[in-house]
């Protein structure tokens, strides 16, 4: 039994990880509990992107867009390595929404959150204009717009590592399997995944941000209850050869006025969701079916002159958003917005949180510790605003001149390498590289980007416990590695932990 705590966090994707951050910081002592890896879930699933959310315009989501719209700029300026700006080149279809509804949509949006960084809107001459090479003759006239991608992923990494620096105690991999009101105060039991260790809690307060999970840990849990309840909407994306020369996204409309992300994704390939569908099954094991990858392709074919097949397809994944239910029928009309449930029988409570989106991860925590205020009225004040994520303390958040300095740092480096690290990592790439002074100096090459150096990082300061914890959620390195790489690097890894573990 541990010394009685603050808050206990259920659940380690984005919101989960940015609460017990923000709450961290603010001096309250914290446990982080996860059933999985770190955003093993719906936060690793997702577009990738920080933006305002043009189509919920449509909605009337003012309020929801605006906030969005100011939080991707306060993102930007914390995390320049994992999230920079991306331009959307938007072709316009006569036959879906008028020009006039585009153009007055880009307009609230360019607007509503008092843009900064980002430039502005501006139209296409996609006869003329190289961005319209790739396209159908047909579509002569379109409008090209900012956002922001991000490494979404790593967004929990790094909130979950600038939590456990500020004293909280990250434990994934070790569910929540009760907790019960006793005494004043919480009793949480849970139990390690890979050692089997039990862990008892006391707590002040539950924070229940399980995502797609969070009716389960209400009822099976806490054996509470709740009026509120989540939706679930499946989300998925296939990933593709990249067919267009540039560094800018496509965003497209489809004959069932859904709109359709195409990416750049990690150099040479393009990543191309999402879709919107009702989900009733387990979230955890969730998969992109074929009827959602022949609709995404069906989306791209009717823009681009070059036909995608389903043999262009390398790679494709789901996600499940928990979206609060507001009871629309229109799994593409239920608002983005997140709600919290604070249950307070018997003097001990329990925040439920419902909803949300990535974007709005950090004003999710604070307005939710704003809640706990009376909880805990000697906490600190708002303080995530302004303080980058962990390699995120660039002087002027300007990426450019610090990747410029780290290549002159380590000008043995190839170019690509040192990208990998400067985007992943920050100031902290020195962290992996440490005294090496050629690429020998990284260990063993699995193939690709991936060394040695670097899995030993993630695993001695990232959580990182398995293969797919380094190659899909860490990193992206599994998109870049052959079947014989991938065994090897699982073989060497087998016997890494075990060396680790001795």
């Amino acid at each position: 039994m541990t010394d009685l705590v603050d808050l206990v966090v259920i659940g380690g994707g984005i919101n989960g990880a940015g609460f017990a951050r923000d709450a961290a910081g603010r001096g309250l002592s914290v446990v982080l509990l996860e059933r999985d890896d770190l955003a093993e879930g719906t936060s690793s699933r997702s577009g990738k992107l920080v933006h305002g959310g043009l189509r919920y315009l449509e909605y009337y989501e003012f309020r929801l867009v605006r906030e969005a719209l100011i939080e991707r700029e306060v993102l930007l300026r914390a995390a320049p390595h994992i999230i920079w700006p991306m331009r959307f080149v938007l072709p316009h279809s006569p036959q879906d929404r008028p020009a006039w509804l585009v153009r007055t949509g880009l307009f609230l949006y360019d607007h509503l959150g008092g843009r900064r960084q980002l430039p502005g809107t501006r139209v296409l001459d996609l006869r003329r204009a190289p961005e319209g090479l790739p396209l159908r003759d047909e579509y002569t006239k379109g409008f090209e717009y900012s956002d922001c991608w991000v490494d979404d992923a790593r967004l929990v990494v790094l909130n979950a590592l600038d939590a456990a620096e500020r004293g909280a105690l990250v434990l994934p991999r070790c569910p929540a399997v009760s907790a019960r009101r006793e005494d004043g105060a919480w009793t949480v039991q849970a139990r390690s995944r890979l050692s089997g260790e039990e862990h008892r809690f006391r707590a002040r307060c539950l924070v229940n941000c399980a995502g797609p999970w969070v009716a389960d840990v209400i009822g099976r849990v806490a054996g509470a209850n709740s009026a509120r309840k989540v939706r679930l909407v499946k989300g998925s994306h296939i990933v593709v050869p990249k067919f267009w020369s540039g560094a800018h996204a496509y965003l497209v409309q489809n004959h069932d006025r859904r709109v359709i992300f195409i990416n750049p994704y990690e150099g040479d390939l393009a990543l191309i969701g999402t879709t919107d569908i009702p989900y009733d099954g387990a979230a955890e094991e969730v998969s992109a079916d074929e009827a959602e990858v022949e609709y995404l392709l069906a989306a791209v074919n009717r823009y681009f002159k070059e036909g995608l097949t389903r043999g262009d397809v390398l790679y494709s994944f789901s996600g499940v958003r928990p979206l609060f239910d507001d009871g629309k029928g229109n799994p593409s009309a239920v608002t983005r917005d997140y709600v919290f449930d604070l249950d307070r029988t018997g003097g001990v409570p329990m925040l439920n949180v419902f909803g949300g989106k990535i974007t709005t991860f950090r004003e999710l925590a604070e307005r939710g510790l704003h809640r706990l205020r009376e909880v805990f009225p000697h906490m600190g004040a708002d303080w995530t605003a302004n303080a980058p994520l962990p390699g995120g303390d660039m002087p002027g958040a300007d990426f450019e001149a610090f990747f410029g300095a780290l290549r002159r740092r380590y000008p043995w480096m190839p170019r690509p390498l040192a990208l990998h690290y400067a985007r992943l990592y920050g100031t902290r790439a020195d962290r992996i590289v440490k005294q090496a002074t050629s690429l020998e100096g990284l260990g063993r090459h699995f193939g690709g980007l991936l060394y040695e150096a670097e899995a030993r990082h993630l695993a001695a300061e990232e959580w990182a416990r398995t293969p797919e914890d380094v190659l899909l959620r860490r990193t992206k390195h599994h998109l870049h590695l052959t079947p014989a790489e991938h065994a090897a690097f699982r073989e060497w890894w087998s016997g890494a932990a075990l060396e680790a573990a001795a």
